[in-house]
């Protein structure tokens, strides 16, 4: 019984792993690469494996660095199942197609500038065709349910509060009379968030494989960061600007929708026009109230009679290209949510051209910017940026309020890991390297754990490591 690291070793963003045993070969995730252009080539570089060989896939949730290259991996060959959560499940049916039809439209608009000029047309990562084979080889299940995955190979789904369906995956593999239980974080979220439950942490473990995105700092404390969002609209109200925010379709839209809810009043809310510009985030939204159950009960209230949005009377929903294009003859007074969340594509780009070069615009940032991201440029402060291929001054005032991401910080990761009744080995992945150190450490220092940084193409043999290994939690 193996485990091999694959994507999110060493990085932040295209997760896969790969478990053998009994002459069979499970993922653990199949995620895209995100960042800059070059980062993202490399999504259509060859697996290290045939994906005809894969038998299953163990989907962690239904972002696209973690889900976004299932159906390359189905293009390529994969007939396994796919097993995930049920709202993962939904989700991914969104996400995906919206992928795939992102993919065509730069295929297109690159293909144009070939044809020009004499060079080799480009072909998409991935068409529609694809998701669907991916989607019809997918299979759902509930939380703290036990399902068969492979030949010695079972797993359940424990809630990560990362977003809707988001699972920590544990994994049981028994081999040869050796029986090791395998714990993979995917993403977690933070305690004591609103709309999702606290994260779950599984009794015992004999090797952690655990995400450390902010593992080298700790959010802002949430209502610091509420407070500061509230004077953000306050100031653009004064300042007749419009406010921005570029928002993951899944997680951060209905969050934002949620805060905007709640504060209502003591935002003065009234005065403003709210947008949701997106029509991925308007499905997921809804996807999120399918599965009320997942819900905290707090959360629940601030809805309207359990209907799909907040009570917010002023809330508009821009499924159309017209509809979106007319939020352009506000100069002022319009709060518009809309993707992409890294700003490397959707409509949030087409807003940046209208209002990122005036000084009373207001950008605000809630979620991870990846180095190479036009969401990170902006935030590390560049005068200019690209937009389909022309150069616009930054001028809005930018914010970046992380107290409400989707990720746990340093102490949330300490926390969860704290949760074990012994203390599992554990292999850190899904961060930048300065994070991956400073968590290494910090893990380390507090729990005397045995903790290690993998590199890509790593292996451990997990019948080498000890049943339970690590101490119990001292008293």
């Amino acid at each position: 019984m193996e485990l091999e690291f694959y994507g999110a070793a060493r990085h932040v963003t295209g997760s896969c792993h790969i478990v053998r045993a009994n002459g069979r070969t499970v993922l653990l995730d199949c995620g895209l690469i995100q960042g800059g252009r070059e980062d993202e080539a490399r999504n259509s570089d060859a697996f290290p494996f045939a994906a005809a060989d894969i038998d299953a896939v163990i989907l962690s949730h239904a972002h696209l660095d973690h889900a976004g290259r299932l159906p390359l991996l189905a293009k390529r060959g994969f007939v396994g199942t796919v097993h995930t959560q049920n709202a993962t499940r939904a989700l991914m049916e969104i996400l995906l197609n919206d992928a795939a039809d992102i993919e065509m439209s730069v295929v297109r608009r690159e293909n144009r500038y070939r044809s020009e000029h004499g060079r080799r047309l480009a072909e998409p990562l991935f068409l529609r065709d694809d998701v669907a084979t991916a989607l019809r080889l997918t299979r759902g299940h509930g939380y703290d349910t036990w399902f068969d995955v492979a030949e010695g190979i079972r797993a359940r789904f424990h809630d990560a509060g990362h977003i809707m369906g988001s699972a920590v995956v544990e994994v049981d593999i028994a081999e040869a009379g050796e029986r090791r239980t395998l714990v993979f974080t995917g993403d977690l979220g933070q305690y004591d968030s609103p709309i999702l439950r606290d994260p779950v942490t599984p009794p015992r473990a004999d090797l952690v494989l655990m995400e450390t995105t902010y593992g080298d700092r700790n959010h802002r404390d949430r209502a610091a960061s509420l407070e500061e969002f509230g004077e953000v609209i306050r100031t653009a109200r004064r300042e007749r600007g419009n406010v921005l925010i570029p928002a993951f379709a899944v997680g951060r839209s209905q969050e934002i929708l949620y805060q905007l809810g709640k504060h209502f009043d003591a935002w003065e809310l009234s005065h403003w026009r709210i947008f949701l510009d997106s029509p991925l985030g308007i499905e997921a939204s809804e996807i999120y109230w399918d599965h009320a159950h997942l819900i905290e009960e707090d959360a629940r209230r601030i809805f309207r009679g359990g209907e799909h949005m907040p009570a917010l009377p002023n809330l508009h929903f821009t499924r159309t290209a017209a509809e979106s294009k007319a939020i352009n003859a506000l100069k002022h007074g319009a709060i518009v949510i809309a993707g992409s969340g890294m700003c490397n594509g959707g409509r949030i780009l087409h807003h940046f051209k209208r209002d990122l070069g005036k000084p009373n615009t207001h950008l605000i940032f809630t979620g991870y910017q990846p180095p190479g991201t036009l969401g990170r440029r902006i935030i590390d402060g560049a005068d200019t940026v690209r937009i389909h291929g022309e150069l616009y001054p930054v001028r809005a005032r930018v914010h970046t309020i992380g107290g409400l991401s989707a990720h746990g910080d340093q102490q949330d990761l300490l926390r969860w890991y704290a949760g074990f009744e012994n203390r599992p080995p554990a292999y850190l992945v899904h961060g930048d390297p300065e994070a991956l150190e400073a968590f290494r450490r910090k893990l380390g220092d507090t729990s005397d754990a045995h903790v290690v940084v993998p590199h890509a193409g790593d292996r451990v043999d997990l019948a080498r490591i000890a049943v339970g290994a690590g101490s119990p939690p001292s008293s």
